[in-house]
């Protein structure tokens, strides 16, 4: 029972897995912040672009 317990602890398999999962879930949220502040600012040039439009 004691070799077993040792060899789990002792297995690190999982662990590159949780790492990049979490660099992915980083990099989402990192993408959500800059597209929510991009948005507003985004949103102003459409605007301002189809103002100026000449209208058929």
């Amino acid at each position: 029972m004691t070799s077993l317990m040792r060899r789990f602890l002792r297995d690190e398999s999982g662990s590159t897995a949780i790492e990049y999962g979490l660099i992915a879930a980083l990099i989402a949220v990192a993408m959500a912040g800059a597209m929510t502040t991009l948005s507003g600012k985004l949103t102003a040039v459409f605007a301002k672009l189809a103002s100026a439009a000449p209208v058929d």
